[in-house]
Order: C-alpha cells, then structure tokens, then sequence
C-alpha cells in the first residue's frame, strides 16, 4: 500500500480546484473563472486499494499586491517541501508564460519530484498545437519532468493521472479513516460557499475585496441556523453587495443556502449581514481576524 502528498501548484485559472473536485467525484473547493478563487491551502484525500493520496490544493500563484496577496503565495510555497510529489498544472491551451516561468523558477527549484499536468487540452483540435505548447512547459525545466494530459472539466486521462501519482508514492499505511475525503468543517465550508456565490454574482474589485467570517453555527437535528458577516473596503462595495432592496444580498444568500442544504441533507437558515472593513488585505490584524494568517 501507498501513501503520500501531493501539492498542485499553478498559475490563477488553470484548473487546480477544479481536478482536485473531479478526483474526489465531489465539491470541496469552490471553483469559479475569478482569479484568487481559492484563498487556503485545503486538503482533498483519496483512498482506493492501492492506498491513500493527501491532495493539498494552493491558490493559483501571481506577484503579490498587498498583505493578502503574500499569504496567498506563502500559502503556495508552504506546500512544497512536505509533498512528496508537486503537480505542476498548466493550462495547455496556451504556451507557457510568465507567470509559468516564475513558478518554475522561484517555487519548483526542488528535489521533489515534479509531474507536470497539462489541463484543457480538449480545447485544442489541433495537435500540433498541443505538442508544441507542452514542449513550451518542459523546456521551463532542466530536468526531463514526465507530463499527462487532462480534462479536469470532463475527467479525460484523470485516471491515468492517478496511475502516475501513485508511482511516486512512498510504501506506508493510510494517513486518514477511509471515510475522509478532507480536514474542511462545516463552518469552512459554509463560510467558502458564501464567497463563492459572492464571486459568482458580482463582478470587477468586489469578488477580490471580500472576506466572509461565521459568526456563528449551530445544529440540531432538523435544521443548522448560520450567522455570517461578509466585510468589504468601501461603501461603494457594500452597497453593490446588499443590492436595490437587498435584492443581491437575498440572491446570495438563497443560492448559498440551497448549496448548503444539499450538503448537510436538512434544512438551513443562513443569515447574512454586511460590513465595512477598510483595506483589510493590507492590514495584517484583519487578515489573522479572517483567518488568512500561516499556522505555526
């Protein structure tokens, strides 16, 4: 039997939370076409028969803009000297950029075995294409690094992708209960899928400019009652959040709660409020209040 980690490392957008979600056959990390969509490093496990894989998903790594933007990256870079092996995912759409090389050469100068992934490769017809924009992501390496080519979208090659993990794997016994497929709590949870309706119904500076925190979660047998307050930098925001009459607020909140409810497999009641935090990605009290701060 095998068991081990894996950090996926990549660029904003390229597919991580979206492969670590079709492996699992569910959701546990929200995914939308915003860059910075996933905020914390969260862990997705996969048992089979063959043993155990501890996925640890990062936020997609760009230059830091402010505080949030560094723990965004630190969060990244935190993830790659415990993994035993590290998928570089890469939209093979395109060629490798900038943002690949920096990757490459700031975080993946390590002895950790690297396999890179190739990601929307179904949105090429063209082959040439392909191989030409895969040759662009190996020559970004000194080392000749083994590559697969993914859907994360449909799960194309996904299982030839777990072949490959597994090759690299140490010989060891389960990490976790074969039931767990990750650490997340609920309150992590609730707290996530709020954001993520936020990401999905807004739109310019708002989705990057929010932070949700639960105030409070309780549960009974019949229903979860949850409290949480979503903070923003300006009036401006919080009165694009709250929407004509409420009327944004009432969309989130009922697309967040009916997500929830599928979830938990019972009734919710989620209650929402909005406040003013002024720049908190730039101070670090409030980061560490959101809970954007590394564990010790």
């Amino acid at each position: 039997m095998k068991s081990g980690f894996v950090a996926i490392i990549g660029r904003p957008n390229v597919g991580k939370s979206t492969i670590l979600n079709q492996i699992l056959g569910q959701k546990i990390v929200i995914t939308t076409d915003k860059a910075q969509t996933t905020r914390k490093r969260i862990k997705g496990i996969y048992t089979t028969e063959k043993g155990q894989i501890v996925f640890i998903d990062t936020p997609g790594v760009h230059k830091p803009l402010n505080k949030l933007g560094e723990f965004l990256l630190d969060e990244a870079k935190i993830a790659v000297p415990d993994a035993d092996l590290i998928l570089f995912l890469v939209d093979g759409s395109e060629p490798a950029g900038k943002g690949d090389k920096w990757i490459v050469q700031n975080i993946l100068q390590t002895d950790i075995p690297v396999l890179i992934v190739m990601n929307k490769v179904d949105k090429i017809k063209n082959m040439q294409k392909v191989e030409q924009n895969l040759l662009s992501y190996k020559v970004l390496f000194e080392k000749n690094y083994p590559m697969v080519k993914v859907s994360a979208k449909t799960g194309r090659n996904i299982d030839t992708l777990i072949k490959n993990i597994y090759k690299y794997l140490p010989e060891g016994e389960l990490l976790y209960p074969e039931d767990v497929v990750t650490e997340e709590t609920m309150r992590d949870v609730a707290e996530e899928i709020v954001r993520e309706k936020i990401l999905l119904n807004t739109s310019d500076e708002i989705p990057h400019s929010v932070a949700v925190k639960i105030e409070s979660y309780s549960e009974s047998e019949d229903i979860d009652r949850i409290y949480a307050t979503i903070y923003c930098e300006t009036k401006s925001q919080k009165g694009i959040l709250i929407g004509k009459n409420g009327s944004m607020l009432k969309t989130i909140g009922s697309e967040a709660r009916i997500e929830l409810e599928k979830i938990v497999e019972k009734k919710v009641f989620l209650g929402l409020e909005v406040k003013v935090e002024k720049d908190w990605r730039k101070k670090q009290s409030s980061l560490k209040e959101f809970g954007y701060e590394q564990e010790k």
